[in-house]
């Protein structure tokens, strides 16, 4: 996808170093990341355009605007993420203006006033950095909770190794924040009134200038200015003081933290308060500002200072909220369902079943398409510019593939591995250079599930041999996949016999093409829990279904939606279900 980060600062922030971080770990995964800001100072990956988001006088926010507008529309941006108040205002017109989905991170207490609750500017979705944030969201501005997702900060946590006490002969305190504004304050005051500097030696990482008045503080504390590795800076400390990304750093080093930020002071951070500190981003945020006891905070430090190294617990801990993988994991999953429901547009999966050449092949149920129309499906695709993906690419690149905005993607499924789709559609495929997903019975020689039906019978049509298939696999034109051993309505059976039917299954075609199947189909489109769960548990990364699930096929990996192809699907029919819209207009 095509992402523009969207920050206002004039200094280095924490929202910076999460949009670089995570913008890098999309660039990795093959999103294209693109940032706008007043400044940008952590070194990053993708380009960066300058825009003056704190000049906000009534002209400049049109300029910005305007100028978001073209950024969007010269770089075909898919999805704007904005990460402050001010480029979130000016996001929000743009995105409205250009109908681009909108995301916007929200890292601390918003300012709440009555323009502020009518206008909440904040997208298709909020990312709230800690329950705080989004208690606050709620209570004090009005968004409704299904707006609001929790998106903490992401960490590479291999960065951050665990590192042994240093030999200090005086204790080493590490403050790591701004200068300025609230937390500038809060600094000022540890200075002023919690902090013996004789009996310390403090040192200050920020990236903001020296203000005027902590001069008076230069011969006895050290001001490092922007501190590029902050690793080293924590392993030399025998206590870091800091909040937010700075508290989770020094916990994944086991180095001891006292936590305390813009609103509360949670203190040493123990197993204990582990869960209450991370709820207001280690201090950051809480009902009101600066609601801290500063008589009580010296004897609380110094009291930090005689702890041994923090209980190892904690960084599995962290590892679980906060790392980086399963983060931008996440982070993916809400770019892809804010773009596919903002837009209303999904992939198409068509789903096929078997092919005839003449009339004396039609079957009594609709599951057939003529070899002649199959062909104009495929002429048509081909004039429209689609190419074919098979679950083979999404399990490699991910989901979001399937959204990349210099492809036009489809993908083709064909139930139940009949002979003609050996001898009727495995020559198209390869005329056409179209790859497709064919879904295989494998304990029956023919459709024995349509031929015995007691109320409506089907002719008898032959499935493919073993040799076809495994011909087929190695064409690299088609991926097969799982569909039972005899095609029964799987919700119909208990787990017990749901498991026989997908594991021989599995199990056979397996052994035959040489390679792990990397999809299965429900039969009828007929399931339960049990069989989602045993697709899981048999080691499927996906499951088709047909017309259930969610509309957007990454928000349920097990079922996935599909849509039907009939005999009477012309080639006008076929446009109208590949568009994109289709699921959501037949909703």
């Amino acid at each position: 996808m095509n992402i523009l980060m969207a920050l206002s600062q004039l200094e280095v922030t924490g929202a910076e170093v999460y949009a670089t971080t995570v913008g890098d770990e999309l660039t990795r995964r093959g999103h294209k990341v693109c940032y706008v800001s007043d400044t940008l100072t952590k070194p990053h990956q993708g380009a960066f355009f300058k825009l003056r988001f704190n000049k906000r006088s009534i002209p400049r926010r049109f300029w910005h605007v305007g100028y978001l507008v073209y950024l969007i529309k010269k770089h075909r941006i898919q999805l704007v993420h904005a990460h402050s108040r001010a480029s979130s205002w000016s996001c929000y017109v743009a995105c409205k203006i250009t109908g681009t989905p909108m995301i916007t991170s929200v890292h601390g207490r918003q300012p709440v006033h009555a323009s502020r609750k009518k206008f909440h500017a904040l997208g298709d979705k909020a990312l709230a950095v800690c329950e705080a944030v989004r208690e606050q969201l709620i209570t004090s501005l009005g968004v409704s909770p299904e707006l609001i997702n929790i998106g903490r900060n992401g960490i590479n946590t291999e960065q951050y190794q665990p590192s042994p006490a240093p030999h200090n002969a005086k204790p080493v305190i590490s403050i790591i924040g701004r200068l300025t504004g609230p937390k500038g304050e809060l600094c000022y005051r540890l200075l002023d009134e919690c902090l013996d500097l004789d009996k310390y030696q403090v040192q200050i990482a920020s990236g903001s200038v020296v203000p005027e008045r902590f001069e008076r503080f230069k011969t006895k504390v050290q001001f490092l200015g922007y501190v590029q590795d902050i690793p080293s800076l924590i392993a030399q400390s025998d206590l870091v003081i800091g909040a937010g990304r700075v508290a989770m750093e020094t916990i994944l080093m086991q180095r001891p933290i006292f936590a305390i930020g813009e609103a509360m002071a949670p203190g040493l951070i123990t197993a204990e308060n582990l869960p209450a500190a991370m709820s207001s981003n280690f201090g950051d945020i809480g009902p009101k500002d600066l609601d801290i006891d500063f008589s009580a905070l010296p004897e609380r430090i110094a009291h930090a200072l005689t702890q041994t190294q923090p209980d190892a617990s904690l960084i599995e801990q962290v590892k679980a909220n906060y790392d980086l993988q399963a983060v931008v994991k996440q982070l993916e999953q809400d770019y892809q369902s804010v773009y596919v429901h903002k837009l209303r547009r999904e992939m198409p999966i068509i789903m096929y079943h078997r092919f005839i050449k003449d009339e004396s092949e039609k079957g009594v149920h609709g599951t057939y398409m003529h070899v002649d129309m199959l062909e104009k499906h495929f002429k048509l695709l081909k004039h429209l510019g689609y190419q074919t993906l098979t679950f083979a690419d999404l399990n490699e690149q991910g989901f979001a593939e399937r959204l990349n905005p210099n492809k036009k993607y489809i993908m083709l499924t064909v139930d139940d591995g009949y002979k003609d789709n050996y001898e009727l559609l495995f020559p198209l495929l390869k005329k056409y250079n179209f790859k497709a997903v064919i879904y295989a019975v494998t304990g029956e020689q023919f459709n024995r599930w349509d031929v015995e039906q007691p109320n409506n019978p089907e002719k008898r049509v032959e499935l493919m041999s073993p040799a076809q298939i495994k011909e087929m696999a190695a064409s690299g034109l088609v991926e097969f996949g799982g569909h039972t051993l005899t095609h029964p309505h799987l919700d119909k059976l208990d787990k017990t016999a749901q498991h026989i039917e997908i594991s021989e299954n599995k199990a056979q075609l397996e052994q035959l093409i040489g390679k792990p199947l990397l999809s299965f189909a429900y039969p009828f489109g007929s399931h339960n829990q049990d069989s989602k769960d045993l697709a899981f548990e048999l080691g499927y990364p996906f499951a088709v279904a047909t017309n259930s699930g969610p509309l957007a096929m990454h928000e349920d990996p097990y079922q996935i939606r599909r849509i039907a192809i009939f005999p009477r699907t012309d080639v006008f029919g076929l446009w109208r279900k590949i568009r994109g819209n289709y699921v959501f207009r037949k909703k």
